[in-house]
């Protein structure tokens, strides 16, 4: 299976900054991300989880979680180790979330 051009777009900026980058920098991650349309591919999504930055980038690493929570393989599939990114934490504890919901 193959990216879309969207996705690879998005991937070539890198992780995401640091929410004290330059304004214009950020504006170039949020419109690269804007361009893709749910749902992701499963290539797709374990393409993203290594776009997270160190913080949530003006709350454009919570759009990436909600794009990459469209996939139809929770990711991460295991659960990260200590001293991984909070992101993929998050990622993680919304699947764990998820089967504890009643059917």
């Amino acid at each position: 299976m193959m990216i879309r051009n969207e996705v690879a777009n998005f991937l070539k900026l890198g992780p995401l900054p640091t929410a004290s980058l330059d304004e214009e920098e950020v504006w170039k991650f949020q419109n690269a991300l804007e361009q893709i349309q749910p749902p992701l591919t499963d290539e797709e999504a374990f393409a993203l989880l290594w776009s997270f930055g160190e913080d949530d980038c003006y709350g454009l690493a919570w759009t990436l979680v909600h794009l990459i929570e469209t996939s139809p393989t929770p990711y991460p599939e295991e659960e990260p180790e200590e001293g991984d990114n909070f992101w993929l934490h998050a990622l993680y504890q919304a699947y764990l979330n998820s089967l504890m919901q009643p059917e």
